[in-house]
């Protein structure tokens, strides 16, 4: 690099890669989350995206926006609904249920006996 100008291109250039590789994964992972869409549509939207990257993207996205935002809130609902049942189970457990299954764990070799302490204090307080 022979200057202030080359560095901030490649500054630029890179950003704009890096943005292109989010919005490209965004959208194939939109494509496999939409249970609608046929698989030779899928197959297709695919090939596009792989040919001709910017204008295909481009037009993905503002073709498909409203069901890409809707796909999204599901997926982030189902994950949110996962966590807090998961989170009631851990916290609706008495704390020798909680220390028995930390002993489970630690017997199964999955924790270590400093973990398992952890666990046991954290049960108990």
């Amino acid at each position: 690099m022979d200057g202030f100008w080359d560095f901030f291109w490649i500054v630029i250039v890179s950003f704009l890669f890096v943005s292109y590789l989010m919005v490209l994964f965004q959208i194939i992972t939109d494509l496999f989350r939409d249970h609608r869409m046929s698989g030779w549509l899928k197959a297709l939207w695919l090939l596009f995206l792989f040919l001709i990257p910017f204008l295909s993207a481009l037009i993905y996205l503002i073709v498909r926006n409203e069901g890409m935002t809707e796909r999204s809130a599901a997926a982030f609902r189902q994950v949110k609904q996962a966590q807090d049942s998961h989170i009631r189970d851990i916290a609706g457990k008495s704390p020798a249920q909680q220390i028995a299954d930390a002993k489970a764990l630690l017997d199964s070799g999955a924790i270590t006996p400093q973990e398992f302490e952890t666990l046991k204090s954290k049960a108990l307080t």
